[in-house]
């Protein structure tokens, strides 16, 4: 059995194929970067429906087979940028429809958890999930992903591309601000702001933004900024791993790649006896996540059909029921 998955929720198109037992067979990405300023879902979208035929057919030339072994198509069918979703969804319904070959909608959030539970083998781990538009501490239960704390506003990864974007960063900013942070000598003073075990960064960003306008390094602030927002998660991640006992930590999302995150992250999880792990290369949006828990839902008896397979754009992690 091969699956194919499409990714399509933001700025990249991602073409993943796997076999029954998860192995990777392609993992082709084209990422859409702006001139300048932020990510518009017109112009996104555009690219994908650009670039998503070609990326397809390199995928399939990657793994060394045919469009026609392809025994299940899936997608990014929410949350994400409405365009993106749109043009990607309706990119895997063509082909499964022509095929005459089952179609699965997956939900992005719940797709970044489940390609770090089959990379790592783990079962019944306490995720910190943290990307653009998204930044929870979740854990699975009776059927659902049950969100211990979240973000208030804004995401940790938008948080930092705008922060990046006044202060003239290109996009992505999160790995500029990480390089510029390793220089940083001077610590901050900026909001800390946990409520319960929510969070909230809108503050912290204004406050930055303030001091950079004042004369603070820009070197100082990105290390203020990692410093301090990463300890905020550590804190929610700590409390909910204390309160549910959770013998595993998993870190997930595109922000994850950040060094001094994984450091952190990993010295909270040692002090609990817990292990930890992080999907290395596939933290970021890929078509890999998509295809792997398509194959999960499938495996667990999930079915769509055409017209069940529409956008969600504002789809939660914690709506989606985990039978698998």
């Amino acid at each position: 059995m091969i699956v194919l998955g499409l990714e399509g929720t933001a700025h990249t198109l991602g073409v993943g194929l796997i076999d029954e037992d998860y192995n990777v067979l392609a993992d082709v990405r084209d990422t859409y970067s702006p001139e300048d300023g932020g990510i518009h879902p017109r112009d996104a979208s555009q690219h994908m429906s650009s670039v998503v035929g070609e990326a397809i057919q390199k995928a399939l030339s990657d793994a060394g087979v045919s469009i026609e072994e392809i025994s299940l198509f899936s997608f990014s069918q929410g949350p994400g940028l409405g365009p993106c979703l749109r043009t990607i969804g309706t990119a895997a319904r063509t082909l499964a429809l022509y095929h005459n070959t089952p179609l699965l909608g997956v939900n992005h959030c719940v797709a970044h958890i489940e390609v770090g539970k089959v990379l790592s083998g783990y079962t019944d781990p306490l995720v910190l999930y943290v990307s653009g538009a998204n930044t929870q501490v979740i854990k699975l239960k009776d059927g659902r992903y049950r969100v211990f704390g979240e973000t208030l506003d804004v995401g940790l990864g938008n948080m930092l591309d705008k922060f990046g974007r006044e202060v003239g960063l290109s996009h992505p900013a999160g790995p500029k601000i990480e390089g510029l942070a390793k220089k940083g000598k001077n610590l901050v003073g900026l909001p800390y702001v946990v409520k319960g075990t929510d969070m909230s960064f809108s503050g912290i960003l204004t406050s930055a933004l303030q001091k950079h306008q004042s004369g603070a390094a820009l070197e100082d602030l990105c290390f203020s900024l990692q410093e301090t927002s990463f300890a905020m998660l550590c804190e929610v991640t700590e409390r909910a791993l204390a309160h549910v006992k959770a013998k595993e930590v998993l870190l997930a999302g595109g922000v994850g790649y950040n060094k001094r995150l994984q450091e952190m992250v990993s010295l909270v999880a040692a002090e609990h006896d817990a292990g930890f792990s992080y999907p290395e290369k596939y933290m970021g949006d890929n078509g890999v996540m998509i295809a792997m828990t398509a194959l999960k839902m499938y495996r667990a008896g999930v079915k769509m059909k055409a017209e069940e397979t529409y956008a969600h754009p504002s789809q939660r992690t914690d709506e989606v029921d985990i039978k698998w």
